[in-house]
């Protein structure tokens, strides 16, 4: 995909290392789908970086003008470095629900593929059903998490991935109750 001249002129503005410090990374354009989600490899952040990320941890919709003073920086310090870690898909602010607690079926499902499994995730990628999907080392290839409105809808999902061109097999373990679903592990910077 052609980056538009706007985007490399942004591009050689942060590369000339304006207000960044030695330990920056390059510029990660953000992906053409961002339905992904965060699919990036990490970044370095600071400690700064970190404070921010562990006040939205705590409690995401803190104002940005409490986290800056707790932190003793300005509102627009904060501002700035969240505008940053959104864009760089480092951080992603939203509702967390329990799927079982709504009346959703939920699954994991183990992947195993004949070859390199890159196809294969981009494609389930796509589907509004898989809420997370990795590439894993181990027994299997991908792991995808399912989300379904009810058991009918799981069938079909599976068998969709089974019908997959480079599929050799799946394995489906359907949740029976939620016990832990966390998300506040902070940075260990």
């Amino acid at each position: 995909m052609k980056s538009s001249s706007l985007t490399e002129c942004a591009e050689k503005w942060y590369e000339s290392h304006a207000l960044r410090s030695s330990e920056a990374q390059p510029l990660r354009v953000a992906p053409a789908d961002p339905g992904r989600g965060a699919v990036t490899p990490a970044r370095r952040v600071d400690e700064l970086d970190r404070k921010i990320i562990e006040a939205l941890q705590a409690n995401g919709r803190e104002s940005f003008r409490r986290i800056a003073a707790g932190l003793g920086v300005s509102e627009a310090t904060v501002r700035a470095r969240y505008a940053r870690l959104t864009t760089e898909g480092v951080l992603q602010v939203v509702a967390v629900t329990n799927p079982l607690g709504l009346g959703f079926d939920q699954a994991l499902v183990g992947v195993k593929t004949s070859g390199p499994p890159g196809d294969v995730a981009d494609e389930i990628s796509r589907w509004p059903e898989a809420d997370y999907v990795v590439v894993t080392a181990g027994q299997f290839d991908l792991v995808v998490e399912v989300v379904a409105a009810d058991r009918h809808e799981m069938l079909e999902v599976t068998n969709r991935m089974r019908a997959l061109a480079g599929v050799v097999s799946t394995e489906t373990f359907f949740y029976l109750e939620m016990w832990k679903q966390l998300y506040d592990w902070g940075t260990r910077g």
